[in-house]
């Protein structure tokens, strides 16, 4: 057991009841095993606020980047075209799932503290009748900022355009109601908001729009629509699953249940992330993104001025003192990031800005 904590959009820092749940071998066969796999695809149903037959639930393995190539490289065929919105390192992985895929695609990038404008999106679409399909992150976790999913679904669906949404750090930590806002296929994984630990990713899709994905796969183990076929016959997965994850993420759902849902688990993160901000606000750490488009999953934190400031330095002495934070991934700033999502409370938040006060004194000596 390792002595610290994560401060990271995931993985994340776990229950250690989520964790027991791992000490069990399972067999892919066995009935109460697969049944755990249907219960799990009928609760994620619930959380996105959809229904069978109009929705279901198809788990892949792999991170969720797999999903997110899973979906990509099953649904968009070569006669298709897809629009990728991006403002950040998980948007522009699209273009290269695309890219390596041979997927026809635009890309519309923009800054990575702004966000894709509907308009915007909209004029394209207007623009471009070859396009089919239309592909953006919800929380990009790059800076931290959170995209309007909800205004560019609607452009998408007045266009009678597919609308492919990567809530890889949000769903389960946002309401997210996925036919409300016009969303096709939905993209997230174990180890995020639902709090489980890596090893699958989920896709939440429209039925029909995933079974006019015949025949368009152009992979074998991340064949979308083969893999709910599967799946939907009795919880079998296609090839071995993460058994030992599987049975964590069930055990990480009735715990998403006890806290209260969704709504009270986000309210727990906006806490935590408010907290976060005005306190290192309070020992001069301004944040990237403004508070207007801030999300409540991580935060993108600028440099000191006028402080000696190493982050492998910085790093060290934080970790040393408990708690683990994530380098920066913007190019044209320094900057480093701190997740508040997981087994994270409002002392966890005390206790790091306390570390990192502590740190810029003895910086200062």
């Amino acid at each position: 057991m390792n002595d610290y904590k994560l401060l990271t959009p995931g993985p994340l820092t776990t229950t250690a009841t989520v964790k027991q749940e791992m000490l069990v071998d399972r067999c892919t066969w066995d009935d109460d095993y697969k049944a755990v796999t249907l219960n799990i695809r009928k609760e994620l149903l619930r959380l996105a606020h959809v229904t069978e037959p109009e929705y279901t639930a198809v788990l892949m393995q792999g991170s969720g980047t797999f999903g997110v190539e899973s979906v990509l490289s099953s649904v968009v065929g070569d006669g298709d075209k897809v629009l990728i919105c991006s403002n950040g390192a998980y948007g522009l992985r699209m273009t290269d799932i695309c890219t390596h895929a041979a997927i026809p695609f635009v890309h519309y990038a923009v800054p990575y503290d702004c966000i894709p404008d509907a308009g915007r999106v909209a004029e394209l679409l207007a623009r471009d009748p070859a396009i089919t399909h239309v592909a953006m992150v919800h929380s990009e976790t790059t800076s931290g900022i959170l995209n309007d999913i909800e205004a560019v679904g609607q452009a998408v669906k007045a266009a009678g355009r597919t609308f492919i949404v990567d809530a890889m750090s949000s769903f389960g930590g946002m309401d997210i109601p996925v036919a409300d806002w016009g969303i096709d296929f939905l993209v997230s994984s174990a180890n995020k908001c639902i709090q489980g630990v890596p090893g699958f990713s989920f896709i939440i899709c429209r039925r029909d729009k995933l079974l006019a994905s015949q025949g368009k796969a152009r992979s074998l183990s991340l064949d979308l629509l083969e893999q709910w076929e599967t799946m939907e016959r009795d919880g079998k997965w296609r090839f071995t699953s993460p058994t030992h994850v599987v049975l964590a993420f069930a055990k990480a759902l009735e715990e998403l249940a006890a806290e209260g849902g969704i709504r009270a688990r986000h309210r727990r993160y906006e806490y935590n992330n408010r907290m976060l901000i005005e306190k290192m606000k309070g020992l001069g750490f301004n944040t990237y993104i403004s508070g207007e488009h801030q999300g409540p999953i991580i935060t993108t934190f600028l440099y000191p001025q006028g402080v000696s400031f190493r982050f492998a330095d910085f790093y060290r002495y934080v970790k040393a003192r408990g708690y683990a934070i994530y380098p920066g991934k913007l190019t044209e700033l320094d900057t480093f990031r701190i997740g508040n999502i997981g087994e994270i409370y409002p002392e966890d938040i005390e206790a790091i800005v306390s570390i990192i006060s502590d740190y810029l004194k003895e910086a200062a000596k």
